[in-house]
């Protein structure tokens, strides 16, 4: 299992065991969407699904305002189509909850305020896949040698693989410290030494 996998299967769980434990709501009452992209758009289908479904729901609870949107734009005509269709809203991480009738004008900026931090997040980690690429492309020692994990090459030229978002989140959490090298090495089907060394290379993952 992917840690892409692992991450949505925790998401899916916290949602699952607020639902039960706080709303105390049966779980044949659970309707699931899954996004895995992690674009900073609404496009996508998970979401699309939730949204023309509101009218038909009375609550919707995700684990962060991130999964909702990443942009404040976003954010807000999602809260207008929450309202619209009269559905709460409940976000874990940030002990939020939205509903229709609720004109709390501190919760609103609460609200307001996570949504700006979301944007912002989303769109350093866009600057650092740039960097990172500007990097590798400035580098010549990146056009010699076996390829980086996560990358390929053509014709002489370094590009992202197949597994190089997944080598990224990994990467990440083990920056963060929330993964050992051991862990890493395993779930990429590699070395700790190879793990150790696209740590050092930090900048062609956006680190």
């Amino acid at each position: 299992m992917s840690t892409e996998d692992q991450s949505v299967d925790r998401q899916r769980e916290a949602a699952t065991k607020y639902v039960t434990d706080r709303l105390k709501r049966p779980l044949n009452d659970i309707v699931a969407w899954t996004d895995k992209s992690t674009g900073t758009d609404t496009e996508r289908s998970g979401y699309q699904e939730m949204v023309n479904s509101l009218e038909e729901l009375d609550v919707v609870v995700c684990k962060s305002v991130s999964r909702i949107s990443r942009s404040i734009r976003d954010l807000d005509r999602t809260v207008e189509r929450f309202e619209a269709a009269e559905t709460e809203l409940h976000i874990i991480d940030e002990g939020l909850q939205i509903r229709p009738d609720d004109d709390d004008p501190f919760r609103r900026a609460v609200l307001q305020l996570l949504g700006v931090f979301a944007e912002l997040e989303a769109k350093m980690a866009q600057q650092r896949t740039r960097e990172g690429i500007a990097a590798r492309v400035e580098n010549d020692e990146y056009h010699h040698g076996p390829a980086p994990l996560g990358f390929e090459k053509d014709d002489g030229r370094l590009v992202e693989s197949d597994s190089y978002d997944r080598v990224t989140t990994v990467l990440e959490m083990v920056s963060k410290g929330e993964m050992s090298k051991r862990k890493a090495s395993f779930e990429l089907d590699t070395s700790r030494r190879t793990v150790g060394r696209a740590l050092e290379r930090g900048k062609l993952y956006g680190l």
